[in-house]
């Protein structure tokens, strides 16, 4: 790895030698210009930020968390209106002409978006552009020092081979990966306020883990000030200093992390906390501590998580093996062909698993370990090369295309990326019903109302039937992609990370949905998620898959309480949990893990 601690001292000195107050936020507002009139997104905030402080910013999708935050840099369309007072180290942003912006972008404050794959070019490699960030801030660095630098802040960021990394190109690169080059990017120019929005969204619990870590040396090693836009509480209390909560464009709450974790005093606060998957959360422990069935606040009504746990643990209780599985793999490999040059790849082998009636069964494991392939090939979207593959009670494995058919009128699956699954040409109603029109389940008037009722489900309102998926947020297409795959009451419901984009409360929502839907229907579930504190909620039963094969699989006590396999050993000690003291211990519990086990090939 390449040594950066000169630099990093250089930096640190520097930006020691700045005032305490980097940021300073007076009645911020927010308003977009749509048909005709203008709509609040951010209402009044005041708030500052101190040098070598994580702020996180909290809440649900729309409440105007990240639209604030880009109003800091101007980033936002021509129909955004922003009023109030935006001071960095005492000098107004508000107003300034778009050249003056573009050389504090980067250069003074720099932004780690939400999906590095799309923030960053596809056909450029990344040391091309984290040296296009440098030069473009610089114009007298010569490209042999700004290559030299790019592979430095490689290092900085724990790339693995900084020096190969640097001509490799986005897609051969992994999740984590790709953060990790779009955080070298941000740094480059050493910026005094980093805003991280959304960073870990989506990534593994293992990579997720190694991302905060980054980010929390990086911000001790640079003295830089953080902005962390995120709805993960996990992630909150393992990095933040202070925690402002937002709702529908309005500050509710504000204070020390330990303050607003263990004394919340609005009932917002109070909702979003209690709505928060923890790992490890049991029946007998909220039991004894009185945790209530929901939270009610003046606006809305939100399952409490520890309720749901519980009512998951008596539906399990009462699933046996003496009725024929909805699903079942037996010795089952699954492998892609070859074409042209790129080998054939075996994605899974020696798969036995089966899945009842009324049955959860949580799939986890790191991105590439065969989860998804699995949730596939059990619906008949991919075929297998070994062993037999039952579902809903048809042999699927040399199953012909009309068998196929059949079967996918008794199946639903939720996608892991709903952007890519909807059809961007066609209005989010059409998109949920056209499974009820297709089937010939329902048309005219009945196939109106199913629409308003999932959409209901899923709560969305009924005026979004007509809008199109480029104008909902990435939550609220997850929820489109959910409400089509209930559309016919699935025997066998394959979910792919339905829950990664949802805030807290909506994914609250979602299992508590999931969960009576099941007890109606008593359709098995194919959970395949990387949050193991939801599966720990949700599931029955767990599999753990790690490069293509089944390592343990067991009941959620078993694998989550009383592990078994290093790996899985790895998984549990990785996750962030919504308690700052209880994140500091699991954090020294995993370095000595990791010191103690070989790492993961």
């Amino acid at each position: 790895m390449t040594d950066t601690t000169g630099i990093d001292a250089e930096i640190a000195t520097m930006h020691k030698a700045l005032p305490e107050t980097i940021l300073e936020v007076d009645n911020l507002g927010v308003e977009f210009w749509v048909e005709g009139e203008f709509y609040p997104a951010a209402i009044d905030m005041n708030y500052e930020v101190r040098r070598g402080e994580v702020l996180a910013i909290v809440g649900e999708s729309g409440s105007g968390k990240s639209t604030s935050s880009m109003a800091l840099l101007g980033l936002l369309p021509e129909n955004a209106r922003v009023t109030g007072s935006i001071k960095l180290l005492g000098r107004q942003l508000r107003g300034v002409d778009e050249a003056t912006l573009r050389s504090l972008r980067g250069n003074d404050i720099a932004v780690i978006f939400q999906e590095p794959m799309t923030a960053l070019n596809p056909v450029y490699t990344i040391g091309f552009q984290i040296m296009e960030s440098l030069r473009s801030h610089n114009r007298s660095l010569a490209p042999s020092d700004a290559k030299a630098r790019a592979i430095e802040l490689l290092g900085m960021v724990e790339m693995p081979n900084p020096e190969q990394s640097f001509f490799k190109y986005p897609h051969q690169l992994s999740g984590g990966q790709r953060q990790r080059a779009m955080i070298a990017q941000s740094i480059s120019c050493d910026p005094l306020l980093l805003i991280a929005d959304e960073p870990t969204t989506a990534l593994d619990v293992t990579v997720q883990a190694e991302v905060l870590d980054l980010l929390r040396n990086l911000h001790k090693r640079l003295d830089s000030a953080i902005i962390l836009i995120t709805h993960d509480m996990g992630v909150v209390a393992d990095l933040a200093d202070r925690i402002m909560v937002m709702k529908n464009g309005v500050v509710v709450e504000s204070g020390p992390v330990e303050k607003i974790f263990h004394a919340p005093e609005h009932p917002y606060t109070q909702q979003l906390l209690a709505a928060v998957p923890h790992l490890g959360l049991g029946v007998l422990e909220t039991a004894e501590a009185g945790v209530a069935a929901e939270v009610v606040t003046e606006t809305s009504t939100v399952p409490a998580i520890a309720a749901i746990r519980e009512r998951a643990s008596e539906v399990g209780a009462e699933i046996t093996e003496t009725r024929s599985p909805i699903l079942s793999f037996e010795n089952v490999a699954i492998e892609y062909p070859k074409r042209g040059r790129i080998p054939a790849f075996r994605a899974a082998e020696d798969i036995n698993l089966a899945i009842y009636p009324g049955e959860i069964v949580g799939l986890v494991g790191e991105s590439g370990s065969g989860k998804t392939t699995l949730g596939r090939a059990a619906i008949g979207l991919i075929p297998i090369a070994e062993g037999k593959l039952t579902a809903v009670g048809t042999d699927i494995s040399n199953a012909s295309q009309k068998d196929l058919f059949a079967i996918r009128r008794r199946t639903g699956i939720v996608f892991q990326d709903p952007a890519s699954s909807l059809n961007p040409r066609m209005p989010i109603g059409q998109s949920i019903g056209e499974p009820l029109l297709l089937s010939g389940e329902a048309k005219g008037k009945e196939l109106d109302r199913r629409v308003e009722s999932l959409l209901s489900q899923v709560e969305l309102p009924m005026s979004y039937r007509n809008r199109f998926p480029h104008e909902l947020s990435g939550g609220q297409r997850q929820r489109v992609g959910i409400a089509r795959a209930l559309a016919l009451a699935p025997e066998l419901l394959v979910a792919d990370e339905p829950t990664s984009a949802l805030d807290v409360s909506v994914q609250a929502r979602f299992l508590d949905l999931l969960q009576e839907l099941q007890q109606q229907l008593q359709f098995a579930c194919l959970f395949i998620s990387h949050d193991l504190a939801v599966v720990d909620i949700l599931a029955h039963r767990i599999a753990v898959m790690h490069h293509g094969r089944l390592v343990e699989f067991g009941t959620r006590d078993e694998i989550l309480r009383g592990a078994k396999d290093p790996y899985t050993q790895r998984l549990i000690a990785a996750v962030p949990v919504p308690s700052p003291e209880e994140q500091r211990i699991r954090r020294e519990a995993r370095a000595a893990l990791l010191k103690s086990t070989p790492a993961a090939s």
